[in-house]
Order: structure tokens, then sequence, then C-alpha cells
């Protein structure tokens, strides 16, 4: 089993490249959808992101405001340092849980772990390759304004908010350039997914 990282930035195109992956053939571990569930109601992050920021970020079902609560995080650097300090270890845990069951069931797959905060929650162990989606920062911040609808000095602080993507680029083993066209990035992703083949043989 071949297991690779998959990080970017926000707005830089990851999703683009984990959805052509998994129609390659990938399984793909979305770390996202994992935080999505461990922080469920009755689930033990659920408590503690509540003990921690108060009934302020809950919906009236009780289930935890996500644009609330990312409202917090990307205008208070240290509340974001604590929610990912409580969510980051389940988050772990599960990821280690899937992987060991795909070990056992699928030693022939190749698996791409979708982590958007691969460096900053250090889950780059074990890993064959690390792999980011690169975009320039000109480019990031005009793609997240379209796309969330966001004026520029909203899109600038939440880029901001993350480890800048040249820094990411720099630790990467593969880096997929998302500046240009949809095709060019897919013709990308498929040459990386078939050099990962070649070191499943």
């Amino acid at each position: 089993m071949i297991v690779a990282g998959l990080t970017g930035g926000i707005a830089t195109g990851k999703s683009t490249v984990s959805e052509a992956f998994e129609a390659a053939g990938a399984i793909v571990i979305d770390a996202d959808e994992i935080a999505r569930e461990v922080v469920q109601k009755g689930k033990p992050a659920w408590q503690s992101i509540v003990d921690s920021f108060g009934q302020q970020i809950l919906q009236p079902d009780k289930e935890i405001d996500r644009a609330r609560l990312a409202d917090i995080i990307f205008r208070h650097e240290e509340q974001k340092r604590n929610l990912n300090s409580i969510v980051h270890p389940y988050v772990i845990d599960e990821t280690a849980r899937r992987l060991e069951k795909l070990k056992k069931r699928r030693p022939d797959a190749i698996v791409i772990l979708d982590v958007p905060l691969l460096f900053e929650a250090g889950m780059l162990k074990g890993l064959e390759e690390v792999i980011v989606v690169y975009t320039p920062e000109h480019i990031q911040l005009q793609r997240l304004m379209d796309r969330d609808h966001i004026s520029a000095d909203e899109a600038i602080s939440r880029i901001r908010s993350q480890m800048p993507i040249e820094e990411k680029k720099n630790w990467a083993t593969i880096v997929i350039d998302n500046s240009h066209s949809r095709e060019s990035t897919h013709r990308q992703a498929m040459e990386v997914f078939r050099r990962l083949l070649k070191k499943n043989v």
C-alpha cells in the first residue's frame, strides 16, 4: 500500500486534484470529512469545543455552527490554535484507524490523505510522497473572493491565517501547479498517480 499526503492552501484547488485521484482509482481519506464527524453533537470533541468556545457557537439543534466558529478562528489566531489542539488528535487517531483497516483489506491500494493542515498537524509520518497543490497568492486571492463572495480584505485575512503556500511548496516532494487550466491540472494529477502506481509494484 502506498500512502501519499495531499495538501494546499485555501482556494488553491486541492479538492479538484483529490477528485481526480479518486476518479483514477485512489482511495481518498478526507481529513475535513473526519473533522466534521468528530465534532458532531455527542462526540468527545464536541463537548471540548463547547466548553472552550461557549454555547454561542451552537445552532438551535445543538450542532456546532461551523460558519460562526470559522469566523472566530479566522479573526483570532490563539482561538484557531485552541480549536486545532482539540480537533487534531481525534482526526489523527481516526485517520490511523482507517489506514490500518485499509492495509488489511486493500494492501495494493494507492491511498491519498487529503489534509488541509498536513504540515501544521504533523501528519507526515509514513508518507511516500507529499503533494502540494499550488497557485500563487494573487490567483488564490481572486479565486477565494469569487468562490465565497467576500471582500479582498476578508480573503487576505483567511489566506494569511494559514501557512503561506510558498512555504508549503518548499516542503513538497511533488508540486501540482493549478494556476493554469483545469486540463493542465488534471494532466499533472494523472502523471503523479502513475508515479504512485509504479512505486506500488
